[in-house]
């Protein structure tokens, strides 16, 4: 009897930190992270402000969780696309249209991440130890594009730059399709993303082929 109530309470805390993560997801996306307060997020969630402390010292400690969680979304479909791929060219174009992919269809996603430019283009964080954690989950999510140049023979560092390349003109076609400023220029993000990549893989073959003669 005893298990069997710890096993209750234990599922009904469970369920009571899904709830203010539900509700800090829907403050989060609505204020951002600088506009969103803990009183707020226990409204939406339905408890008091106190409640909340007993599962987050913080409201950065639930961006973080929200925000970890979102990386691990994008990691698990980056890895799926990639998982359909036979070769090395195919993986590191689904690695790197999945990432993108991904943000297009989750723009609020897309503001979990960009979390750093909330208040203006200024160093912020969420904590050193946060901050490693989700960046490394970050990371994580893009490697498959640095492990398939690889496998095209490119060099590890190579590879990593590459990686960092994919990233950033990912980020920038996101930022001009989620804000529309794309329409200015009557282009498709997506199409213009696809032959990125393409192009990008194929001068990674050049560059090796020109290293081997």
């Amino acid at each position: 009897m005893t298990e069997n109530r710890q096993s209750r309470r234990e599922a009904v805390s469970e369920r009571k930190r899904e709830l203010i993560l539900d509700a800090a997801r829907q403050v989060f996306a609505e204020e951002g992270l600088d506009g969103a307060s803990l009183r707020a997020i226990a409204v939406r969630a339905g408890y008091t402000p106190a409640a909340l402390y007993f599962h987050f010292d913080s409201k950065e400690a639930m961006y973080a969780e929200v925000l970890q969680t979102s990386l691990e979304s994008l990691g698990a479909e980056v890895g799926s696309a990639v998982s359909h791929a036979s070769s090395p060219h195919q993986k590191l174009k689904a690695a790197a249209m999945s990432f993108f992919q991904f943000y297009a269809a989750n723009p609020r996603d897309l503001d979990l991440g960009f979390y750093l430019f909330r208040g203006g283009m200024k160093p912020a964080g969420l904590g050193q130890d946060r901050d490693l954690r989700l960046n490394a989950a970050l990371e994580a999510a893009l490697h498959p594009i640095a492990e398939a140049a690889v496998e095209l023979g490119a060099s590890r560092q190579q590879g990593n730059l590459l990686m960092v390349d994919c990233f950033a003109h990912a980020a920038g076609l996101l930022l001009l399709l989620h804000t529309g400023r794309i329409r200015m220029f009557g282009a498709s993000a997506p199409e213009l993303m696809e032959t990125y990549v393409d192009s990008r893989v194929e001068q990674l073959g050049q560059g090796l082929r020109h290293a081997d003669n």
